[in-house]
């Protein structure tokens, strides 16, 4: 497979997955280490095309369902993240991002798309593993959430029970 076909398969592989696909699981796919696609992706972002990079692999944006989405400003420390992605999950909400206000770059995003107790696993185990600290660190504690659900009454739920555990700025 050449190049160029390699690159429409991997952005159509994306295109019909449900979930985020590792580099390592396209690497395989295709018959290429994972560095290949690290630079094919990189190439395909160039080009125009939204891949995101995510913790559990790579995907396209857009929601096919009719899902929806809220901003909520949050505040707690490095050892209530797993309470309060916790209490997201829990409830059927998507944690989409994590975003800070820094007083020389302005706004940071980093993508989370934690949808489960074992996507939020993952992420700690990744915390753990690798010392960084969490965004929120540079802001205080203080940090925006996007939240997906399947609907307005899930929002609310959520909303409620972060204010009710004292997570939510308002």
């Amino acid at each position: 497979m050449d190049t160029e076909t390699r690159r429409d398969e991997l952005l159509n592989t994306l295109a019909q997955s449900a979930a985020p696909v590792t580099g390592n699981e396209l690497a395989n796919r295709f018959g290429v280490s994972r560095q290949v696609i690290v630079q094919d992706i990189a190439i395909l972002r160039a080009r125009g095309e939204q891949v995101l990079a995510t913790p559990q692999g790579y995907m396209l944006p857009g929601r096919q369902d009719k899902s929806v989405r809220t901003v909520v400003a949050c505040r707690h420390t490095r050892d209530e993240i797993e309470e309060e992605l916790g209490l997201i999950v829990d409830l059927g909400g998507k944690v989409l991002n994590v975003i800070v206000e820094h007083p020389l770059y302005g706004e940071l995003c980093g993508t989370l798309m934690i949808a489960s107790r074992r996507d939020l696993a993952l992420y700690l185990e990744r915390l753990r593993q690798t010392e960084a600290s969490p965004l929120s660190a540079l802001t205080g504690g203080v940090h925006l959430h996007t939240i997906e659900a399947t609907g307005p009454e899930v929002i609310a739920e959520i909303t409620v029970s972060l204010r009710q555990a004292g997570f939510l700025v308002e």
